[in-house]
C-alpha cells in the first residue's frame, strides 16, 4: 500500500488556528495524515473524523490511536454533516477540514478502479455501499450522457470522440476494466496529443469519478451546511481542492459568504454585514519542495474562511 502524504499539511494546520480545547471535524479523514496533526495539538479538545470509505476509517483509526484517544470516527458521506453533528449532540465546531483529493492508497489499491495505471474492474466508488459504478456509466449511459460527463467534469477537448468510441466498443462486449477503457481513450486521441506530458486518460478518469460519486453537487451542498456549524467568533473551514471545478465552487461559496456587494457605479452602499471573512484571498499552493517530494500536491489549492 502506498504511503499517503498529506498535502499542504503545515499550511492547513496553521490556517485552522487550533485551540487545545477545541472541537475539530475532519470530513475526509483518509489515512489520518491531517487529523493526526490536529490531534497532537489537542489537550481537552476532541477530533471527529468522517469518511465514506470504510478502509480509510479502519486505517486512520490504527494511526490516530498511537497519538491520543480524543477522537471519534464516523463512517458516512460528509453531505450528512447536519445529521452527523445532531447525533453527536454538537452544534458548533472550532474548525473543519475538507481535503477533496482521492487518497494515495485509493489510487494505489488497483482493485478500486480509480487508477488508469492499474488494471482493475471499473468501479470508482468512494463508498462501496452505493450502486452506481464507472462500469454502469460506460456500459449503459447514452452517447450524449457520456459526452457531457467527460466534457463537463473532465474538461477533455476530445470528449465527443471518446464517448463515441466507448459506445461503439460496447456494442461487441461490455467495457469491464480500467485498461480496456484506457485503450479506447488512447484510440480516440490524435498521435500529437498522446505525446504530450501527462496520462491521456487522466481527465476521463477524473470525470467518471466525479459522476460516480456525485462530487460537485455534494460539495456545493456541504459547504453551505458546514459554514452554519462554524463557531461564531473564530470557527474556521479549510478546503483543499485538486481541480478547477472544485476550486471554483469553493471560491464562489466563500466569496458569497464573506464579501459585501456594494453599488460601485454610484457610491458604495453598505450591504448586510457578512458573518464570515476570508483568511486568504488567493489560494495557498504547494511549495516547490513539497511538489518535489509529493507530485500529487502540484494541483492542490487551499482556501480558508472564518466565522466572525
Amino acid at each position: 500500500m502506498g504511503k499517503h502524504i498529506p498535502v499542504l499539511l503545515k499550511e492547513t494546520i496553521e490556517g485552522l488556528n487550533i485551540k487545545p480545547d477545541g472541537i475539530y471535524l475532519d470530513l475526509t479523514i483518509g489515512r489520518g495524515g491531517h487529523s493526526g496533526e490536529i490531534l497532537k495539538r489537542l489537550t481537552s479538545g476532541h477530533l471527529y473524523g468522517v469518511d465514506q470509505d470504510q478502509e480509510a476509517i479502519n486505517e486512520s483509526e490504527k494511526y490516530l490511536k498511537t497519538i491520543s484517544s480524543n477522537f471519534t470516527l464516523v463512517h458516512s458521506n460528509f453531505s450528512y454533516i447536519d445529521e452527523i453533528l445532531k447525533n453527536l449532540n454538537i452544534k458548533y465546531v472550532d474548525g473543519v477540514l475538507m481535503d477533496l483529493g482521492v487518497s494515495s492508497p485509493q489510487f494505489d489499491e488497483g482493485y478500486r478502479g480509480f487508477s488508469y495505471r492499474e488494471d482493475a474492474p471499473l468501479d470508482m466508488r468512494m463508498d462501496q455501499r452505493n450502486d452506481l459504478t464507472a462500469y454502469k456509466i460506460v456500459n449503459t449511459y447514452t452517447l450524449d450522457e457520456i459526452f457531457k460527463i467527460i466534457r463537463d467534469y473532465g474538461e477533455d477537448k476530445f470528449a465527443y470522440s471518446i464517448a463515441k468510441n466507448i459506445v461503439k466498443y460496447r456494442e461487441n462486449k461490455p467495457i469491464e476494466t480500467t485498461f480496456e477503457l484506457v485503450e479506447i481513450i488512447k484510440r480516440s486521441k490524435p498521435e500529437k496529443e498522446l505525446r504530450k506530458v501527462g496520462h491521456p486518460a487522466k481527465q476521463v478518469f477524473q470525470a467518471l469519478r466525479i459522476a460516480v460519486n456525485d462530487e460537485l453537487n455534494v460539495l456545493t451542498n456541504t459547504l453551505d451546511k458546514v459554514l452554519k456549524h462554524l463557531r461564531p467568533g473564530g470557527g474556521r473551514l479549510a478546503v483543499i481542492t485538486f481541480h478547477s471545478l472544485e476550486d471554483r465552487i469553493t471560491k464562489n461559496c466563500f466569496k458569497e459568504a464573506s464579501i459585501e456587494e456594494g453599488n460601485r457605479y454610484d457610491f458604495p452602499i453598505k450591504g448586510e454585514e457578512k458573518e464570515y471573512r476570508l483568511i486568504n484571498r488567493k489560494p495557498i499552493i504547494a511549495s516547490e519542495d513539497e511538489i518535489k517530494e509529493n507530485h500529487r500536491s502540484v494541483s492542490a489549492k487551499l482556501r480558508i474562511i472564518e466565522r466572525k
